[in-house]
């Protein structure tokens, strides 16, 4: 029976060759979209979940308020998991993970940069990452050890084999190779070329003992059978404790710690990364639930284009479901023979959606970000794309299989069969959806863009023009006064300055902060902390309201002066902010200068209070200003030259402030080119859609057309008596759509501080591109009707 059914579906689709490659073609686009989406969601939701004890990873993380909010972050002391390991047995092992310095690795000759990780020994016992060899001789509870990832150590070693080899690290010391690991797996949070013990750490400066640094991440795996939740009660307070002491017997006089730590399943880190309230309950997850969302609408309105696709055939189908009829096939029969033809078209269409897959996955891996693949080479990519076709086959041909295997045979040969009212109003509902959900998409769109547009257009507060910035590295730190006073003499920059970060982000924030007699609010409030050696103001293009700028090189005595923004002088409250005195860090700051609010971090984000330290504070980038008078390329090449004069073992970096700044607008960039992309292909396909709806219409009342045309009726008569009910729909749709559409962007929108008002004209500059869309599609069709012979269609009268 299968293979009749097989054999009369491939005959149908044989004998009406251009309504099954619109079908086909209209299934295909609409299952590549909702692949692709598939392999991305398939990568994210794996994130981090293929470690064999995954169950019992934990990652610490603060709670605390400030200024009246609730938060949470995944940055804990350096000094916290040893003791928390020392304190309570419920833990099996931890480990630090700290993101260093992109150090040089050294062998023979061969100079690399490498992005550096420095772990406790846990680490190892704690994540499923596999060796490639050396895994016997990994002792990382001594400095001099190094784990390298695989294509780290083609790189370095060629063919070489690397275990036991000597690496120098950072032009200075000599680390013994042993072990290493399989490349990370696309689907780890982890990023890293080389891992270094902690103790590495420790001798080279990079720990310490300060209970209210939270700088690293830190890791626990809990014992078999160890409730997290009771866990956390007996640690809640744990941090709390040791920061109060440490504060009080510092002599201190900040705010007492609130703050609690807890525990958060590892697995669940990456999509749950948002700690607004104090609790991961947002994040990237919900990223993953919008793309869902819209992969499920893409294969929805491919279905309902095949749906109408479908039916639209009824009136030409409706005789042979009639004859099988008379001849015994009963609904069942029936029903199965339509469904079979869904399925064969899907299966076709699975096919060459998954060829449009291989064409644009390079392109959709470049926007999202990631490295997804699609192997053909296992039998779960197989049966996953077989049950795919199947699921969408029967999605797509439940309903006409229903509608056309319902048709009465007395009245289909009799040639009275009229499904018009009943079929009519089924299509045109599913017509709505479509339209609906694409002119959802087209708003989502339009209010991205408008987004991303207005938040470039706000004021910085910073030059950008010509600013460029390295970090410091080797030799860098020791020798940057002598290649501050080179660079300035070579005229290749007219300015220079040294900071704790890039101007486009901040490496630091903390409360504390304070000024004459504060209040207990006033201790909690968190500020941004930048800092400066001398000229950040001119060197930045920040515009200084009061007072000087920092230089160390004038003013002896700025190694503690700060400068303050225009939020930090209202949070403290001070009316003659020059020469007051600052208490933060354990340090007394005289205030020097204040300057304008200016971006750094989310460009989406509110100003926060921010203090500009002097050199007491430490650093981690070099900022340096172009001479706008010579060309760009020999500027480079002198401050190069320099560079390299004074760090050679080091090659030249750099990055202008501009293009970072632009980085800050990918991920909305790209979910706004992604909302684009498919409600493009939703239009295309909805399109399709309204072609075979006009189709249908005009092969329903071709008689009526006739006989209208007999008696006078103009073409644009003809083609507007079509048109209107179809408009009529895309104007219900948009009003659907409307309110939908305003609700998600507006909850959307929330997420960002500095955002756009919705405005009214976006939905009508959706709607009314939707009816252009519509009216273009259907008037072809509705022309093309209006022009045909009334005789042909009035013959058998």
């Amino acid at each position: 029976m299968l293979k009749n059914y097989i054999k009369i579906a491939w005959r149908n689709l044989m004998k009406n060759k251009s309504f099954s490659l619109i079908n086909i073609i209209g299934l295909a686009i609409g299952m590549a979209g909702a692949l692709l989406i598939a392999l991305w969601l398939q990568n994210m939701l794996t994130m981090d979940r293929f470690h064999e004890k995954g169950d019992r990873l934990h990652v610490l993380s603060n709670r605390d308020e400030f200024q009246g909010e609730k938060s949470a972050w995944a940055y804990t002391p350096k000094i916290l998991a040893p003791s928390l390991a020392a304190d309570f047995p419920d833990i099996e092992a931890f480990t630090r993970y700290n993101e260093g310095p992109q150090f040089l690795t050294t062998f023979n000759e061969k100079k690399l940069i490498a992005n550096t990780v420095f772990i406790d020994p846990g680490f190892f016992k704690m994540f499923s990452l596999p060796f490639v060899k050396g895994e016997q001789n990994v002792r990382f509870d001594h400095p001099k050890g190094l784990v390298l990832t695989e294509s780290y150590a083609k790189a370095l070693f060629g063919n070489e084999d690397p275990i036991g080899k000597s690496v120098r690290i950072d032009s200075v010391n000599q680390v013994t190779v042993q072990a290493i690991l399989k490349d990370l797996p696309s689907n780890s949070s982890f990023k890293f070329d080389i891992l270094l013990p902690f103790e590495y750490a420790k001798i080279i400066g990079y720990v310490d003992d300060n209970w209210s640094n939270n700088s690293i991440t830190t890791y626990i795996l809990l014992k078999e059978g160890a409730s997290v939740n009771a866990f956390n009660d007996k640690i809640r307070t744990y941090l709390r404790d040791h920061i109060n002491t440490s504060n009080k017997a510092a002599g201190y006089t900040s705010a007492r710690n609130t703050g609690e730590i807890f525990a958060f399943p590892y697995p669940d880190s990456f999509l749950y990364n948002s700690g607004k309230g104090g609790n991961y309950t947002s994040g990237r997850i919900d990223i993953v639930k919008l793309f869902a969302w819209i992969g499920v609408f893409i294969l929805l309105v491919a279905s309902i284009n095949f749906m109408n696709l479908s039916t639209a055939r009824s009136e030409r189908r409706a005789k042979e479901v009639g004859v099988r009829k008379v001849i015994g096939a009963n609904k069942t029969s029936l029903m199965a023979q339509f469904l079979v033809e869904s399925i064969l078209i899907s299966l076709i269409g699975m096919v060459l959606a998954t060829i449009l897959v291989f064409i644009v996955l390079p392109f959709f891996n470049e926007l999202v970000g990631k490295q997804l693949s699609l192997s053909l080479l296992n039998l779960p990519t197989w049966l996953f794309l077989i049950g795919f076709a199947l699921f969408t086959g029967v999605l797509a041909g439940t309903y006409p299989a229903f509608f056309l295997s319902s048709f009465q045979p007395i009245k289909t040969l009799k040639g009275k069969f009229v499904s018009k009212t009943r079929g009519l109003s089924i299509r045109s509902l599913l017509v709505v959806i479509q339209f609906s959900l694409a002119i959802i998409l087209i708003i989502a769109t339009v209010i991205v863009a408008k987004q991303i547009q207005y938040t470039k257009q706000r004021d910085r507060g910073y030059n950008e023009n010509g600013l460029l910035y390295s970090s410091i590295q080797g030799d860098l730190e020791k020798n940057y006064k002598i290649l501050r006073n080179e660079l300035l003499a070579s005229n290749a920059v007219v300015s220079v300055s040294k900071n704790m970060s890039p101007v486009t982000d901040f490496y630091s924030n903390g409360w504390g902060f304070t000024s004459g007699t504060p209040t207990e609010q006033d201790k909690r409030i968190s500020y941004n902390r930048f800092s400066t050696d001398a000229d950040a103001v001119k060197n930045l293009g920040l515009t200084l309201i009061q007072g000087r700028d920092i230089d160390i090189y004038k003013f002896a005595t700025d190694s503690t002066a700060v400068i303050l923004n225009e939020s930090a002088v209202k949070s403290l409250h001070l009316k003659s902010p020059i020469n007051s005195i600052v208490d933060g860090d354990g340090t007394k700051w005289t205030v020097v200068g204040v300057v304008k609010d200016f971006i750094i971090g989310s460009p989406f984000g509110d100003n926060k209070p921010m203090v500009i330290l002097g050199p007491q504070a430490w650093f981690t980038t070099i900022h340096y200003r172009l001479n706008p008078n010579n060309n760009i390329a020999d500027n480079l090449k002198t401050i190069e030259s320099i560079f390299k004069k004074f760090n050679p073992d080091y090659p030249f970096e750099y990055q202008f402030i501009d293009k970072t700044y632009e980085e800050k607008f990918k991920e909305t960039k790209a979910i706004g080119t992604l909302a684009m992309i498919f409600a493009g292909l939703t239009i295309f396909i909805s399109c399709l859609g309204l072609l075979a709806l006009i189709a249908y219409m005009a092969e329903t009342r071709m008689k009526e057309i006739a006989v209208r045309k007999v008696l006078g009726a103009s073409v644009t008569q003809v083609t507007s008596l079509l048109s209107i009910d179809f408009i009529k729909l895309v104007v219900v749709a948009i009003f659907i759509a409307t309110p939908i559409a305003w609700w998600a962007m507006d909850k959307w929108l929330q997420d960002y501080s500095y955002r756009i008002e919705i405005q009214w004209y976006y939905f009508v500059i959706a709607g009314l591109l939707a009816i252009l869309i519509s009216m273009a599609t259907i008037s072809y069709q509705a022309i093309k009707a209006a022009l045909g012979n009334p005789v042909n269609s009035l013959r058998d009268e």
